[in-house]
């Protein structure tokens, strides 16, 4: 048995990590068997597959966020606001990065944090492939800030294509073109939200922003958008989108971005007002300067059977960092549903060691993929739990079930009686407050 009242420090609150964090606190934090701390380089979570909605304005993080510092207290846990920057595995420390506020004023130093057991969970971020002129033109959807900077671009967009509708001056065009490059579920999922929105604005003071005043392009360099899915899924998702007038650009590889749009291995311009990248994703950079780790391709920590870090000892890996190869010879796929279940398999195994009991290995199922196309539908496949065949869904049906998802996401960090009452207090606000966050 280790030490009695041990350190759990889980560094990254995304889906996998909030979610372990607070199976921890109510197994062993409240009951002071341990002390179990989160941090994160932000004081909010969203869930992440809803950070396309951040962006629209379709959901206001003020409302719909969770506050890591008020969940902590109820949950057992204690947060820690800080960005994760170095690790010792022989003094068992990280090392927090200078915390400053936005005017570089330093509010707390560097600082150390030590731990009996370590679990990263730090999620990913997009990945440019060094492609020219990205990082300076293009917006992410990596994080909450991200996402609320491109929805204050777009809302701005969306203000000037309005009051400059009827203007005669040719040098203040009224037209917006938004490109995004990357045919996965966020660019899909972020285009559909993008024709919804942009019919809401007649219903808030935008009466001269028409459809044909807006067109978006969905730019994917291999043969079809969304690659990882089914093809009967790919199909169903391009012709929806094509109905609601997005231009979907296949087999259309980029090779540069300048501030006039994006530049094809064709020499084609595809002219933007707006352009977001998409087109894969990595663990952040900074993480293959840490000594004792074994990576793949994209950055992620090769793990063994039980999730924990190879060559290392007390260090575990969940969410899009964890590299976990399957008895297939494929790693599992960056998805909200796998940090899920690692996040209840490491639950299970740190409590059990704690106990002196033995761990189980983790085991990755595959429950299907759901593509949401705004409020227009959703297609998506589910797998048989004994059969093993998926069965393809598509309108109502796999949007209630893709709603679904969020809710099995709260459930997991609040409780389900929490959950029901967020349902219920959404349903309320909704009645009262804009479709769209305006400001």
């Amino acid at each position: 048995m280790i030490n009695t009242h041990p350190n759990i420090v889980i560094v990254g609150g995304g889906a996998g990590g909030l979610e372990l964090a607070s199976k921890l606190g109510h197994k062993l934090g409240k009951s002071q068997r341990a002390t179990i701390t989160l941090i994160d380089k932000n004081r909010t979570h969203i869930w992440k597959p809803l950070l396309h909605e951040v962006a629209t304005g379709s959901l206001d993080t003020s409302l719909d966020g969770v506050c890591y510092s008020a969940h902590a207290a109820k949950h057992g846990f204690q947060f820690i606001l800080g960005e994760f920057t170095h690790l010792n595995q022989h003094s068992q420390t990280i090392t927090l990065k200078q915390l400053t506020n936005n005017k570089g004023k330093v509010l707390l130093p560097e600082r150390t944090i030590q731990y009996d057991e370590l679990v990263i969970a730090i999620g990913s971020v997009s990945n440019d492939f060094n492609t020219p002129g990205v990082v300076e033109h293009c917006f992410f959807l990596d994080s909450q800030n991200q996402a609320e900077r491109f929805q204050h671009a777009l809302l701005d967009s969306f203000t000037r294509v309005h009051q400059t509708a009827n203007d005669a001056d040719p040098s203040k065009p009224s037209h917006l073109s938004i490109a995004i490059v990357g045919g996965g579920a966020t660019g899909v999922e972020l285009s559909a939200e993008l024709v919804h929105v942009a019919s809401l604005l007649k219903h808030y003071g935008m009466s001269e922003f028409k459809s044909t005043k807006l067109s978006i392009h969905l730019i994917e360099a291999g043969p079809t958008i969304l690659p990882a899915l089914p093809k009967r899924i790919s199909d169903a998702a391009r012709k929806e989108l094509q109905q609601l007038g997005v231009n979907v650009l296949e087999n259309t590889a980029v090779k540069e971005a300048t501030k006039e749009g994006f530049i094809t291995k064709n020499d084609e311009l595809i002219a933007a007002d707006l352009m977001l990248w998409a087109a894969g994703v990595k663990v952040n950079d900074f993480i293959k300067h840490i000594d004792g780790f074994e990576f793949n391709r994209s950055n992620q920590v090769l793990v063994d059977a039980f999730l924990q870090a190879k060559g290392t000892e007390h260090i575990y890996v969940l969410g899009d960092a964890c590299a976990f190869l399957q008895a297939d010879g494929r790693f599992v796929p960056p998805r909200a549903q796998a940090a899920h279940q690692m996040a209840s398999t490491l639950a299970y195994n740190i409590n059990a060691k704690l106990k002196g009991k033995a761990c189980k290995p983790f085991e990755y199922n595959d429950h299907g993929s759901l593509v949401n196309l705004s409020s227009f539908s959703a297609v998506g496949n589910l797998m048989g739990n004994l059969t093993g065949n998926s069965m393809f869904v598509e309108g109502k049906l796999a949007r209630l079930m893709y709603i679904s998802l969020y809710r099995m996401h709260q459930s997991a960090i609040h409780g389900p009686l929490k959950t029901i009452a967020l349902w219920f207090c959404e349903k309320l606000l909704r009645s009262v407050r804009p479709k769209m966050k305006l400001h």
